[in-house]
């Protein structure tokens, strides 16, 4: 009975971002364990670790309609890391499959931990398989929340009137290019623009606006997302750009939709970039989650190498609350 009880209490499994993590406290005597269901992308996942003379670990999703209609091609890399004394890690290779049920994917570790250990899944990407032997989609970033749906014919005229510039009555400066606009797109877009062609600025008087801290590419995609013409592929290349011209000229419902999709990419490589733009643009959600992703999912220990360099560039304020974190997650 203990045992079942103690398999149910450490059944759950943690998510953020695309990371998964199982956090195990012994198998005891017990030889086999499978996680609750987790949710990554549009399907339900279990992890299952089998103990014998190796310890088996297996991915898959939970059988569903969804799963079979739209089964999944992960690309993923799994970690395991005991929390003894002596830390110990084992790095499978980043794995490619289809997977449909248990039986399409086990990773074999020569080795076993008898103490506590964690499971750590990282999604790098995940696409719906077709089933005609088509290349799959990726469902990262999904393009469905980031426009909505709108008139198609209202679209192309817009497009129409951006790319041609049809009665465009205002250039933009940037860094290596001009481009023309509209002032009544822009400043039903952003109250700074507004502000500029309603008083008597320069702006209004030229009809010139200077952005010299954009590409023409990144105002273009600045522009495409004023007019809802913006191509998925544009807004995830720019994205940074973005959310900076989103700060700077209030346009919040872009600089949301800038921290959503940098909410679902974090990962130990870009986890210190993550954090430095969460703090400059003030970020709570995605501050959050970076503070969480490094202390309650461990992940401190991935990037202790780049630390140093944090420290020596990071405001002064965000590395107080750094050590805060720090101190709340080792308190006695």
């Amino acid at each position: 009975m203990s045992c079942c009880g103690a398999v149910a209490n450490e059944s759950k499994v943690e998510t953020i971002s695309r990371l998964a993590q199982w956090r195990i406290e012994t198998l005891g005597p017990c030889s086999y364990r499978r996680s609750d269901a987790f949710k990554v992308g549009i399907w339900n996942w279990h992890l299952s670790v089998e103990k014998n003379r190796y310890m088996y670990i297996r991915l898959f999703p939970e059988p569903a309609r969804i799963s079979k209609e739209q089964p999944p091609f992960a690309k993923f890399v799994i970690r395991v890391t005991s929390s003894g004394p002596v830390r110990r890690r084992f790095v499978s290779p980043v794995y490619e499959k289809l997977i449909r049920t248990n039986e399409d994917f086990v990773w074999p570790i020569d080795s076993t931990f008898n103490g506590r250990f964690t499971i750590d899944v990282e999604f790098l990407d995940l696409k719906i398989s077709a089933l005609d032997g088509a290349e799959g989609s990726s469902i990262w970033p999904n393009e469905g929340s980031l426009l909505p749906l709108s008139s198609k014919s209202t679209l192309r005229c817009v497009s129409r009137m951006l790319q041609e510039g049809i009665h465009a009555d205002v250039t933009i400066k940037t860094l290596d290019g001009a481009l023309k606009a509209h002032k009544s797109v822009l400043a039903s877009s952003s109250p700074v623009f507004e502000s500029m062609f309603l008083h008597d600025l320069k702006e209004k008087e030229s009809s010139t606006i200077k952005i010299e801290d954009m590409s023409m590419d990144s105002c273009s995609a600045l522009l495409a997302y004023m007019y809802g013409t913006i191509k998925q592929e544009d807004f995830w290349k720019h994205r940074l750009s973005l959310l900076a011209a989103a700060n700077k000229y209030d346009i919040a419902d872009l600089k949301n939709c800038c921290e959503e999709s940098l909410l679902e990419d974090i990962s130990s490589s870009n986890i210190l970039e993550r954090l430095h733009e969460a703090w400059l643009y003030q970020l709570n959600k995605l501050k959050k989650a970076c503070l969480s992703y490094l202390f309650d999912f461990g992940k401190i220990y991935d990037v202790r190498d780049d630390m140093n360099n944090f420290f020596c560039h990071a405001d002064r304020e965000l590395l107080l609350e750094l050590f805060q974190e720090v101190l709340t997650v080792w308190k006695p």
